[in-house]
Protein backbone atom coordinates (compact mmCIF):
# COMPACT_ATOMS: atom_id res chain seq x y z
CA UNK A 1 0.00 0.00 0.00
CA UNK A 2 2.22 2.05 1.50
CA UNK A 3 6.63 3.91 1.18
CA UNK A 4 10.85 5.52 2.30
CA UNK A 5 14.22 6.59 2.23
CA UNK A 6 15.33 3.82 0.12
CA UNK A 7 13.85 3.32 -3.02
CA UNK A 8 14.05 0.50 -6.02
CA UNK A 9 16.87 3.11 -7.37
CA UNK A 10 18.25 4.39 -4.61
CA UNK A 11 17.85 6.91 -1.54
CA UNK A 12 15.65 9.91 -2.18
CA UNK A 13 15.89 12.81 -0.54
CA UNK A 14 12.22 13.68 -0.85
CA UNK A 15 9.69 14.01 1.92
CA UNK A 16 6.51 14.83 0.26
CA UNK A 17 3.96 13.27 -2.26
CA UNK A 18 4.51 14.48 -5.97
CA UNK A 19 1.59 14.34 -8.27
CA UNK A 20 2.56 14.31 -11.90
CA UNK A 21 1.51 12.29 -15.51
CA UNK A 22 3.14 9.36 -14.05
CA UNK A 23 1.13 9.16 -10.86
CA UNK A 24 2.11 9.84 -7.15
CA UNK A 25 5.27 9.45 -4.85
CA UNK A 26 5.27 9.48 -1.04
CA UNK A 27 7.74 9.01 1.66
CA UNK A 28 6.61 8.56 5.15
CA UNK A 29 8.90 8.13 8.47
CA UNK A 30 7.05 6.54 11.94
CA UNK A 31 8.91 5.67 14.67
CA UNK A 32 7.50 2.25 16.67
CA UNK A 33 8.55 1.04 20.04
CA UNK A 34 9.36 -2.38 19.33
CA UNK A 35 13.00 -4.14 18.57
CA UNK A 36 13.67 -4.10 14.77
CA UNK A 37 14.12 -7.59 14.11
CA UNK A 38 10.02 -7.98 14.99
CA UNK A 39 9.04 -4.75 12.88
CA UNK A 40 10.89 -6.44 10.09
CA UNK A 41 9.78 -10.03 10.14
CA UNK A 42 5.84 -8.62 10.50
CA UNK A 43 6.08 -5.66 7.62
CA UNK A 44 8.09 -9.18 5.27
CA UNK A 45 4.52 -11.11 6.09
CA UNK A 46 2.99 -8.93 3.29
CA UNK A 47 -0.71 -10.86 4.33
CA UNK A 48 -0.18 -8.78 7.60
CA UNK A 49 -0.67 -5.82 5.59
CA UNK A 50 -4.50 -6.13 5.43
CA UNK A 51 -4.92 -5.90 8.50
CA UNK A 52 -3.89 -1.93 8.88
CA UNK A 53 -3.92 -0.99 5.23
CA UNK A 54 -7.94 0.75 4.83
CA UNK A 55 -7.67 -0.03 1.16
CA UNK A 56 -6.41 -3.21 1.08
CA UNK A 57 -8.78 -6.43 1.20
CA UNK A 58 -5.94 -8.86 1.42
CA UNK A 59 -2.30 -9.89 -0.19
CA UNK A 60 -1.43 -13.58 -0.60
CA UNK A 61 2.06 -15.47 -1.46
CA UNK A 62 1.29 -16.91 -4.73
CA UNK A 63 5.34 -18.31 -5.45
CA UNK A 64 8.47 -16.91 -3.42
CA UNK A 65 8.50 -13.23 -3.93
CA UNK A 66 5.74 -12.97 -5.44
CA UNK A 67 2.50 -11.51 -3.86
CA UNK A 68 -1.48 -10.95 -5.49
CA UNK A 69 -2.84 -7.79 -3.86
CA UNK A 70 -6.42 -7.15 -3.94
CA UNK A 71 -7.94 -3.85 -2.71
CA UNK A 72 -11.78 -2.69 -2.51
CA UNK A 73 -12.40 0.34 -3.78
CA UNK A 74 -15.37 2.36 -3.99
CA UNK A 75 -18.62 1.45 -4.77
CA UNK A 76 -17.47 -2.07 -4.20
CA UNK A 77 -15.24 -1.96 -7.34
CA UNK A 78 -12.22 -4.96 -6.64
CA UNK A 79 -8.59 -4.02 -8.30
CA UNK A 80 -5.86 -6.96 -8.52
CA UNK A 81 -2.45 -6.78 -9.30
CA UNK A 82 0.62 -8.83 -8.38
CA UNK A 83 4.13 -7.43 -7.09
CA UNK A 84 7.48 -9.22 -6.27
CA UNK A 85 10.30 -8.80 -4.06
CA UNK A 86 13.10 -6.95 -6.02
CA UNK A 87 15.38 -6.47 -2.81
CA UNK A 88 15.51 -7.93 0.77
CA UNK A 89 18.44 -7.49 3.04
CA UNK A 90 16.89 -8.62 6.53
CA UNK A 91 16.19 -6.49 9.32
CA UNK A 92 18.01 -3.40 6.46
CA UNK A 93 15.65 -2.78 3.64
CA UNK A 94 12.92 -4.65 1.04
CA UNK A 95 11.48 -3.65 -2.47
CA UNK A 96 9.05 -4.76 -4.09
CA UNK A 97 7.05 -3.74 -7.57
CA UNK A 98 3.89 -4.75 -8.94
CA UNK A 99 5.05 -7.17 -12.27
CA UNK A 100 4.41 -6.06 -15.67
CA UNK A 101 1.02 -5.44 -17.00
CA UNK A 102 -0.71 -5.03 -13.72
CA UNK A 103 -3.57 -3.00 -13.48
CA UNK A 104 -1.58 -0.85 -11.03
CA UNK A 105 2.42 0.48 -11.62
CA UNK A 106 3.25 0.14 -8.10
CA UNK A 107 6.91 0.11 -6.21
CA UNK A 108 7.38 1.01 -2.68
CA UNK A 109 10.43 -0.26 -0.02
CA UNK A 110 10.41 0.44 3.21
CA UNK A 111 13.96 0.90 5.17
CA UNK A 112 14.39 -0.43 9.16
CA UNK A 113 16.77 1.14 11.22
CA UNK A 114 17.30 1.76 15.11
CA UNK A 115 15.63 4.84 16.98
CA UNK A 116 17.94 6.81 18.71
CA UNK A 117 17.93 6.72 23.02
CA UNK A 118 16.78 2.85 22.60
CA UNK A 119 13.00 4.23 21.30
CA UNK A 120 12.69 0.52 19.31
CA UNK A 121 12.77 1.10 15.18
CA UNK A 122 12.24 3.95 12.72
CA UNK A 123 10.40 2.91 9.95
CA UNK A 124 11.08 4.68 6.40
CA UNK A 125 8.44 4.32 3.76
CA UNK A 126 8.56 5.11 0.08
CA UNK A 127 5.91 4.48 -2.39
CA UNK A 128 5.16 5.55 -6.14
CA UNK A 129 2.13 4.44 -7.91
CA UNK A 130 0.97 5.10 -10.97
CA UNK A 131 -2.88 4.21 -12.47
CA UNK A 132 -3.89 3.70 -15.47
CA UNK A 133 -5.72 6.33 -17.48
CA UNK A 134 -9.35 6.62 -17.91
CA UNK A 135 -11.96 4.80 -15.72
CA UNK A 136 -10.15 2.70 -13.84
CA UNK A 137 -7.48 5.03 -13.32
CA UNK A 138 -9.99 7.31 -11.50
CA UNK A 139 -11.25 4.77 -9.57
CA UNK A 140 -7.58 3.38 -8.43
CA UNK A 141 -6.49 7.07 -7.58
CA UNK A 142 -9.73 7.06 -5.32
CA UNK A 143 -8.79 4.28 -3.70
CA UNK A 144 -5.54 5.28 -2.65
CA UNK A 145 -7.41 8.52 -1.53
CA UNK A 146 -6.76 11.98 -2.64
CA UNK A 147 -3.86 12.89 -0.51
CA UNK A 148 -2.22 9.88 -0.71
CA UNK A 149 0.88 11.32 1.97
CA UNK A 150 -2.17 11.35 4.81
CA UNK A 151 -3.61 7.64 3.88
CA UNK A 152 0.28 6.53 4.10
CA UNK A 153 0.48 8.27 7.65
CA UNK A 154 -3.17 6.89 8.66
CA UNK A 155 -1.68 3.31 7.46
CA UNK A 156 1.57 3.86 9.22
CA UNK A 157 -0.15 4.88 12.39
CA UNK A 158 -2.63 1.93 12.90
CA UNK A 159 0.71 -0.47 11.90
CA UNK A 160 2.72 1.40 15.06
CA UNK A 161 -0.91 0.73 16.62
CA UNK A 162 -0.71 -2.81 16.30
CA UNK A 163 2.56 -3.42 16.64
CA UNK A 164 2.60 -1.76 19.62
CA UNK A 165 -0.54 -3.03 21.85
CA UNK A 166 -1.17 -5.67 19.89
CA UNK A 167 -4.75 -4.85 18.78
CA UNK A 168 -6.41 -1.58 16.77
CA UNK A 169 -9.02 0.41 17.84
CA UNK A 170 -12.12 1.51 15.63
CA UNK A 171 -11.51 4.97 16.92
CA UNK A 172 -10.80 6.00 13.53
CA UNK A 173 -14.21 8.07 13.32
CA UNK A 174 -17.21 7.94 10.69
CA UNK A 175 -14.71 8.44 7.35
CA UNK A 176 -13.31 4.86 7.31
CA UNK A 177 -15.13 2.95 4.72
CA UNK A 178 -13.36 0.16 5.85
CA UNK A 179 -11.88 -0.73 9.63
CA UNK A 180 -8.36 -1.47 8.99
CA UNK A 181 -9.35 -4.91 10.85
CA UNK A 182 -12.29 -6.42 11.31
CA UNK A 183 -14.59 -6.08 14.66
CA UNK A 184 -15.56 -9.01 17.05
CA UNK A 185 -19.48 -7.39 15.42
CA UNK A 186 -20.43 -6.11 12.24
CA UNK A 187 -22.96 -4.15 14.02
CA UNK A 188 -20.58 -2.61 15.98
CA UNK A 189 -18.80 -1.64 12.34
CA UNK A 190 -21.89 -0.16 10.88
CA UNK A 191 -23.20 1.90 13.81
CA UNK A 192 -19.65 3.29 13.77
CA UNK A 193 -19.74 4.35 10.13
CA UNK A 194 -23.35 5.68 10.62
CA UNK A 195 -25.17 2.64 8.44
CA UNK A 196 -27.35 1.42 11.98
CA UNK A 197 -29.13 3.88 14.07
Amino acid sequence: LLSCGMSIDGYLGSATPRSSIRGFHVHEAITINRPLVEVYQFWREFENFSTFMSHLESVATIAPGRSRWRAKGPAGVRVEWEAEIIGDRESEWIAWRSVEGSAIQHSGSVRFEHAPGARGTELHVELQYNPPAGVLGVTIARLFGDDPEQQIREDLRRFKQLLETGELSLSDGPGLWRPAQPAARTEDVKALMGVLP
